[in-house]
């Protein structure tokens, strides 16, 4: 697209976490962006906490993961304990990734250190900045912002919403917000504690009177996630905390004082599709669910990963339209999949029936041991097993790639990576730069410990491989693929 006619490539609205990570990719990549917000400023209060192991890889691929590393306090176990008896303590340790840990960091030093990112970059958030509506045509999309009283127009190739539950940009878009509402009310507290339980352990506590979470933030620092039948003020009481733990929690905590705390009711809802023309939704505006696993932050996160470097490819005039309907196919099984599984986990730790209880107690501290059960949990719970197999611009199982040449910010960008495996004849070799030359510049051909011919995409999936065709018909594959995505 040409720049001269919009004002900028990518309109974000909203900065909360996924905005402000979409904003430094979009910087990153030398995108021209605009990152507004309605609120006067970031979020003071911790709300989401867990950072997952693949959400801690993308960082590093795009060169923000240190500082959090530095904030986070790192959680390898998850125990389960019902009625003060302790049912099952899982190690979090999966393997082949750097960052074998959950990072407990704060929502609200999430932002701050998202938005110190962005001001080393160059750019900076717009605050008290309403999107107010839209109008898009097949070369643009012409919004309309107010400020303080004032009404802006700018011009952007592509729009994405980032706005949170109440999104906007959705409702603009008329996109059905699909699912229902959880009967319970919920309660949120930052408390300080003691130090019986080890800082480096979840805990999750089924229980008849409703599901109760406790994540570590420190040693002594503790959030507290729980249902509760009836709201008690305008905030949770640090007495209603100490009784709801009393409850449900194990016996050794103790709730010594309160930083901060709020009722939620929550929901677990989707759309449909993630894109119309050229508006986006990402994130809480895509989709909800129950805080229980701790994944709607990162699954946004995720999102704006995957689309990034579509839309990086877009702007540029180097895809198609199959590139950018792909960001809908890819990420709305994966947030089903989300959807499912904090909902059953959410189910099963607050059932009211008597029988299911017994046999969840019976069955948990069984399952638990089995070694496939783990492995599947640690996957699951850390995302490391999020594939796109079944994209229409992925052939094969389209699992994720990861190594150290992908990161610290350089590694990996707008480019396709070839990976060639040791030990190929050099007309293997070069007949692959030559099929990288003919992609000008998308393609970027590296050697490998792998055999056979890899084709990993932009943001380190695999959409190609084969270790045993010969390297010739490989890259007529991966050619038939890529043309299919990118021009």
């Amino acid at each position: 697209m040409d720049s001269h006619t919009t004002d900028t490539d990518v309109l974000i609205v909203g900065a909360g976490p996924v905005g402000l990570f979409l904003a430094n990719e979009c910087a990153r990549r030398g995108l021209r962006w605009r990152l507004i917000e309605a609120r006067p400023s970031q979020s003071e209060h911790s709300k989401a906490l867990a950072i997952f192991p693949r959400t801690l890889e993308i960082f590093d691929m795009a060169g923000v993961v240190e500082p959090f590393l530095q904030s986070a306090n790192r959680v390898t176990w998850v125990a389960v304990t019902s009625h003060k008896r302790q049912l099952a303590r899982i190690c979090f340790s999966p393997e082949g990734t750097p960052y074998p840990f959950v990072a407990m960091v704060p929502q609200d030093v999430t932002e701050r250190l998202l938005v110190e990112e962005l001001r080393r970059k160059g750019g900076a958030v717009e605050y008290e900045t309403t999107f107010v509506s839209a109008v898009q045509d097949e070369e643009h999309v012409g919004a309309t912002l107010e400020r303080k009283g004032e009404w802006l127009g700018l011009t952007a190739a592509f729009v994405v919403g980032c706005d949170g539950a109440h999104s906007a940009v959705r409702h603009l878009l008329k996109l059905p917000f699909e699912g229902a509402q959880y009967d319970a009310s919920f309660m949120l507290a930052d408390v300080e504690t003691n130090e019986t339980l080890p800082a480096d352990e979840m805990q999750l506590c089924p229980s008849e009177f409703g599901p109760l979470a406790i994540f570590p933030m420190s040693a002594t620092r503790r959030r507290v996630v729980a249902t509760i039948e009836q709201p008690e003020g305008d905030a949770p009481s640090l007495d209603l905390v100490r009784r709801t733990l009393a409850q449900r929690a194990p016996a050794e905590i103790e709730a010594l004082s309160m930083r901060w705390s709020a009722y939620f009711r929550i929901h677990h809802r989707q759309v449909a599709k993630l894109r119309v023309g050229r508006i986006f939704v990402a994130g809480d505006a895509a989709h909800i669910h129950s805080p229980f696993g701790g994944q709607g932050m990162n699954a946004g996160l995720q999102d704006v990963w995957n689309l990034a470097w579509k839309l990086d490819l877009a702007v540029r005039g180097r895809s198609n339209d199959q590139l950018l309907e792909s960001y809908t196919a890819e990420r709305r099984p994966v947030i089903k999949n989300v959807l499912e599984t904090t909902d059953r986990l959410t189910k099963v730790m607050g059932t009211p029936k008597k029988f299911a209880q017994g046999m969840r107690d019976i069955f948990i501290p069984v399952v638990s041991r089995l070694a496939p059960f783990r492995h599947r949990f640690v996957q699951r719970l850390s995302q490391l097993g999020i594939a796109y197999g079944g994209s229409p611009i992925v052939e094969g199982t389209g699992n994720r790639y990861f190594d150290d040449s992908l990161r610290g910010g350089n590694g990996i960008g707008r480019h396709f990576l070839l990976l060639l495996g040791d030990g190929l004849e050099s007309s293997a070799k070069e007949a692959a730069q030559r099929f990288c030359a003919s992609f000008h510049g998308l393609v970027e051909l590296r050697l490998a410990r792998q055999q056979g011919v890899t084709l990993v995409r932009p943001d380190g999936y695999i959409a190609y491989r084969n270790d045993n065709v010969e390297t010739e018909v490989s890259l007529k594959s991966v050619q038939w693929l890529l043309e299919r995505q990118i021009s």
